[in-house]
């Protein structure tokens, strides 16, 4: 518990101090995925969701205009209150704020339509935790929509990954498999309806200074990358100009879930459903 609590202490201290990097970063806010998530979720006017990890508001920003209600959440204060600032300078009146942890929400069970989840359980000790709520708090025929970073099934590449991520931004936990993630899915009685995998390019010297202190952190993540072996490097899509890392890759995988009959669920990587 203790070793959780520690990470989570990383979570707000890292995210509180660059809230409206998140907010602004055009990685976030004009991600593909955003437009993905309407058409996988079919939000209707009536409906109340559920944006669990909201970060900067992006997901609550897409759908509110679709809802009569959204909830975000954030385990840290200060990414709220810059989404907020952020909705309200773009005249959205339908998003309320908790500060919630993702594995323990404090919601009633069967409250939301929907349930949303974007590029964050990487940060979270318990993604097992996290799914069973996100089930938990869906009512009848509602909606899960689920987009993270992954890591093949591959012990080499997967470790060197989560090492790579860590060493850059000490609130990264484990980015999972797609494996993992359809195990844990359906631990929680949803199941997999539609999935999507694609890959993210980033360009390495702004990805590496959204969460780092120092340059000489900047030059380790470097250095790190640079030595990976060949399999790392044509799996991480690495581009290297005069002896410098240019971009790199990293794959994102979204699921979505609907359910048809009470008692079972289904799910779209990037999205899923219960019923």
């Amino acid at each position: 518990m203790e070793k959780e609590a520690k990470i989570k202490r990383q979570v707000q201290e890292q995210f509180g101090k660059n809230a409206n990097a998140y907010v602004t970063s055009e990685t976030h806010a004009k991600g593909e995925d955003l437009p993905l998530i309407i058409e996988w979720t079919q939000p209707q006017p009536e409906w109340v969701v559920l944006d669990v990890a909201t970060g900067g508001g992006h997901v609550a920003k897409t759908l509110a205009p679709h809802c009569k209600w959204v909830v975000a959440t954030d385990l840290t204060g200060p990414m709220l209150e810059a989404a907020r600032a952020a909705h309200q300078a773009a005249g959205l009146r339908n998003i309320g704020y908790t500060v919630a942890d993702a594995e323990r929400l404090p919601f009633l069970a069967d409250s939301f339509d929907a349930v949303l989840c974007r590029i964050a359980a990487h940060h979270f000790p318990n993604p097992g935790a996290f799914v069973q709520e996100a089930a938990r708090v869906l009512r009848p025929g509602g909606v899960f929509v689920f987009i993270d970073n992954i890591v093949p099934d591959s012990e080499e590449i997967s470790s060197f990954i989560n090492r790579f991520e860590a060493m850059r931004d000490p609130s990264h936990v484990r980015c999972l498999s797609r494996t993992e993630w359809i195990s844990l899915v359906e631990q929680a009685g949803l199941s997999v309806q539609r999935e999507r995998q694609r890959k993210k390019r980033f360009s390495f010297p702004e990805w590496v200074a959204r969460t780092s202190e120092s340059r000489e952190q900047e030059k380790a993540v470097e250095q790190l990358l640079i030595h990976a072996s060949k399999d790392i490097h044509d799996y991480m899509g690495v581009t290297l100009i005069d002896g410098r890392v240019a971009g790199h890759e990293i794959d994102e995988w979204g699921e979505m879930r609907d359910a048809h009959m009470v008692g079972i669920g289904s799910c779209t990587i990037g999205s899923a459903g219960r019923m």
